[in-house]
């Protein structure tokens, strides 16, 4: 019984670990003193949804289409452009964004 348990257990912490290890990454980068940026210009979907806060590969994906299909970003409200990227979200990652 404790076996099973355990597998259990670990067959719904597992999943999630990687998510909370890039959250832990961000943290301790932060607390070190390391600015995280990114190029929303000429940055990959993953590099994109790896560095922005609050954005999956899904969102990350849409911002590469879209910039592929318009063009380069000019500002960074630009990005409002992109379905599913609100103010919120390019507020939030002020700091982070570059053009």
């Amino acid at each position: 019984m404790n076996k099973w348990f355990l597998a259990c257990a670990l067959a719904f912490l597992l999943p999630g670990t990687p998510l909370f290890a890039a959250e832990s990454n961000q943290e301790s980068a932060q607390e070190a003193g390391i600015e995280i940026t990114v190029n929303v210009n000429t940055a990959s979907a993953e590099e994109i949804s790896t560095l922005l806060i609050g954005i999956g590969n899904k969102k990350a994906q849409a911002i590469v289409e879209y910039r592929e299909s318009h063009g380069a970003f000019k500002t960074k409200q630009d990005l409002t452009n992109v379905k599913g990227i609100g103010s919120a979200t390019v507020e939030k990652n002020s700091a982070r964004i570059l053009l």
